[in-house]
């Protein structure tokens, strides 16, 4: 199997089979479903339009039932897996790079500055909306561009991304009160901002308690009733969906991979993961 880092352009090329142009970005036209289900990151952000059909999304640890019409937004950091859904499908895909896209940019902290790209629960815009015809509109444009021989394709390609994230990002501040991070008790909001940054050093429950302020079995039962997870079971799974992708790069020994997770050792980490998948770190590897 190849070494497995992040999913390049080039990787996401062969996925769809279209060509592949060593571009900075890839327009990709899909009639049928993404199917991968081994989690992975990916060197590129990916704005997404499901024109017609249904998918299944795994962003983080929230899982996406994705129904047409639909934008999805998916920035490098984020862990990411599909399964199957409907077979036929109407999904157009733009992916870029941030140097790509900030080229000429005088802001080189844009990106980071669009929640809705980092955020596991806002990576999903689905509603019947007049952003939908917006997107539609901007995405023709894309594909026009793209398989046209226009010697400034690429600016083009460039400013028309920022008006789809100009637009997504509006949306979202027009419309707060219904974002589901909004809906979030700020316990679990919090537990869960401070998981995102501490999962890698971090990953007994007292901690997380003890940061936030109140008793390890209130914050679980507080987790548990809002997600259907506890917050042991958030720190676990967080913990191991990271070990997944590390396991995928065969570069790293999983010695290597159990001390980038900070544990006391490879036995230790090998109990972890088997406990938490019922298999052993070395024969997840083995079936991939």
């Amino acid at each position: 199997m190849e070494q497995i880092k992040t999913f390049s352009l080039s990787r996401h090329s062969r996925l769809f089979s279209v060509e592949d142009l060593n571009r900075d970005y890839l327009f990709v036209s899909a009639t049928r479903h993404p199917h991968l289900e081994q989690p992975y990151r990916a060197e590129s952000y990916a704005i997404g339009y499901l024109r017609k059909g249904e998918i299944q999304l795994q962003a983080g640890l929230i899982i996406h039932n994705i129904k047409a019409p639909a934008v999805i937004t998916l920035a490098p950091s984020v862990i990411r897996s599909f399964s199957k859904s409907s077979e036929s499908i109407d999904l157009e895909i733009i992916f870029f790079k941030n140097s790509f896209l900030l080229e000429k940019h005088a802001d080189l902290f844009f990106l980071l500055k669009q929640d809705f790209f980092e955020n596991s629960d806002l990576t999903v815009l689905s509603q019947k909306h007049e952003i939908m015809e917006k997107i539609e509109h901007i995405f023709k444009l894309i594909s026009l561009t793209h398989h046209s021989a226009n010697f400034h394709a690429g600016n083009i390609i460039r400013n028309y991304i920022f008006v789809l994230i100009y637009e997504i990002d509006a949306f979202y501040r027009q419309n707060q009160s219904n974002s589901p991070v909004q809906s979030l008790n700020p316990l679990t909001a919090k537990f869960r901002q401070l998981l995102k940054a501490t999962y890698l050093q971090e990953r007994k429950l007292e901690f997380y308690a003890d940061k936030l302020s109140v008793t390890p079995k209130y914050l679980s039962a507080a987790v548990k009733k809002q997600t259907g997870r506890s917050a042991s079971e958030w720190i676990a799974e967080t913990i191991v969906l990271e070990a997944k992708v590390l396991l995928q790069n065969k570069s790293l020994t999983v010695s290597q991979i159990s001390n980038q997770l900070n544990f006391v050792d490879q036995s230790v980490f090998g109990k972890f993961f088997r406990a938490n998948t019922g298999v052993a770190p070395v024969d997840y590897r083995k079936n991939l």
